[in-house]
């Protein structure tokens, strides 16, 4: 018989009380996330609204990478979305896609890099 219990169990156990709720995301989505910055002593809350191009699934440790055309430079950062940094997650449209990772949006600009708009009800 077993008495303690094994690592991955304790590890489940402890993310368990990490998760947060958030909204239901997918590939193609426009989101506007609220992030926490640490500008010395100050912290003020910065918002960057992009398109979900990618989504890694690990559990506490999920990300999403996040693009923006910002003054005609392509932007993206990687986000953990159970982070106590970003305070708020808002999903502005729903895009149809039928890939898991939009990759291809980096070499394209303008009305290229438009995707088609999900109706949901």
């Amino acid at each position: 018989m077993r008495t303690t219990p094994k690592a991955s169990e304790l590890i489940r156990n402890f993310e368990h009380g990490h998760f947060r709720e958030i909204p239901k995301l997918a590939i193609g989505d426009t989101v506007n996330l609220k992030v926490q910055i640490q500008e010395g002593n100050r912290v003020r809350i910065q918002s960057y609204q992009g398109t979900i191009i990618s989504r890694h699934r690990a559990g506490l440790q999920t990300t999403i990478t996040v693009r923006k055309t910002f003054q005609g430079v392509g932007v993206e950062r990687v986000f953990p979305i159970h982070s106590p940094q970003i305070t708020a997650i808002e999903v502005i449209k729903h895009a149809y896609v039928r890939r898991s990772k939009l990759y291809y949006l980096r070499g394209r600009s303008g009305k290229a890099a438009r995707l088609r708009t999900r109706i949901t009800d």
